[in-house]
């Protein structure tokens, strides 16, 4: 008999049924968006799923157009004047990612809407992540000021090439197809479709892998990614996204688009160059550091930058764009410093620092994070672009 617990506020739903635990993200108006109450509830749950032998397999999906949106910007924006309003918040969001990652029971994400920010690790980290023709993918924090956080510091710097720093520089937005395709989800299942297979994977009732991975093979499909897609794009996206700073890279980009049938390049330039300039850096200096860089690093590194980031060391970025773009909305950001050559990397120096050993996020310096990179032993991206 399937048992729901209801939170009051109804922003998680938690379902019981025998083996298995459903999670529900109920936010549909605000797509899901994760708030400190989410974080709290979710690994709330999450904990106690793992210490319970009863259980064996845990479903997360969303609710709507969404399955997340990242965090919540509006309560980051109005903690901006206390020093340590959000602190606890991150501290549980960090926490949360690392406890996904290293997760001993087997987990689904469907994934059926808007894949986006710190959300996305909701999703892509998990041993099955199941797609559709509706989800979008993004990681747009460095347009707001801010960086590529949530453990994708790790996920993107191990994507193929420099698509990595594609897509954390530009934000550029990646569908379903494009996702199975370059790794970033394990399978691609018609909306349609979702439900009758979440249906089986409750009826299956087991966390076995092959089980539970041979359910979701008989509703996924093949996919390729359409002819305009920017995964056809890798040649240039190694070229440009390879160079050393983000000035070199702009540069670049600029000098490709002027090239026939680099038309596509106008428009990712232009969403590049309204970025915030220390956002900028900061995610690009991150991304490269991540590739070097374990699971439990990579989340110590991006908790420090997030802290420091939001406490406006070296610049109060992050703020005017939650500004610009979702409490004024007028999309219009004045950024401090305005351009890239006015951030040094002495400023840089400052977010990275590490903290007193007492104040930096206190996971396992190791442990057993399974190899995220590992879904690429099936991608078809390396075939795609090694022709």
């Amino acid at each position: 008999m399937a048992q729901e617990h209801i939170n009051p506020e109804q922003f998680v739903l938690e379902e019981e049924i025998d083996h298995v635990r459903l999670i529900t993200l109920n936010r549909p108006r605000q797509l899901n968006v994760i708030s400190s109450k989410v974080v709290s509830l979710l690994a709330e749950f999450l904990e106690k799923y793992e210490k319970d032998n009863d259980v064996e397999l845990v479903i997360i999906k969303g609710i709507g157009r969404a399955f997340s949106a990242g965090g919540d910007l509006k309560m980051f924006y109005d903690g901006r004047t206390s020093d340590d309003s959000c602190l606890e918040v991150v501290y549980r969001m960090y926490w949360l990612c690392y406890h996904i990652h290293t997760y001993k029971k087997t987990q689904v994400a469907l994934a059926n809407g808007i894949v986006m920010g710190g959300g996305a690790s909701l999703a892509v980290p998990l041993k099955f992540s199941v797609v559709t023709e509706k989800t979008v993918f993004a990681m747009p924090e460095a347009s707001i000021g801010f960086h590529t956080d949530c453990s994708f510091s790790y996920i993107l710097s191990h994507l193929p090439g420099h698509l990595g720093e594609y897509l954390a520089l530009t934000g550029a937005k990646l569908n379903g197809k494009e996702m199975v395709v370059a790794g970033l989800a394990t399978h691609f299942v018609p909306s349609e479709k979702l439900p009758a297979l979440e249906k089986c994977l409750l009826s299956l009732n087991s966390g076995d892998e092959d089980a539970v991975r041979s359910v979701i093979k008989e509703f996924s499909v093949d996919v390729q990614p359409d002819e305009e897609s920017i995964l056809h794009k890798q040649s240039t996206i190694n070229k440009c996204f390879s160079e050393e700073s983000v000035e070199e890279i702009i540069k670049s980009f600029e000098a490709e688009a002027s090239n026939e049938g680099n038309e596509w390049i106008t428009a990712v330039l232009k969403g590049l160059k309204r970025s915030g300039p220390t956002g900028l850096k900061i995610t690009l200096r991150s991304i490269r550091e991540g590739r070097k860089q374990t699971v439990p690093e990579c989340l110590r590194k991006e908790f420090r930058l997030t802290i420091n980031i939001l406490r406006t060391v070296i610049s109060g970025d992050v703020y005017e764009g939650i500004r610009a773009l979702t409490i004024d909305k007028d999309k219009a950001p004045k950024w401090d410093p305005p351009v890239l050559d006015k951030v040094s990397s002495e400023e840089l120096d400052l977010v990275f620092q590490p903290f007193k050993e007492e104040l930096e996020l206190q996971i396992p310096a190791e442990g057993d994070a399974y190899r995220w990179e590992g879904k690429f032993e099936n991608s078809a991206y390396q075939s795609l672009n090694a022709k």
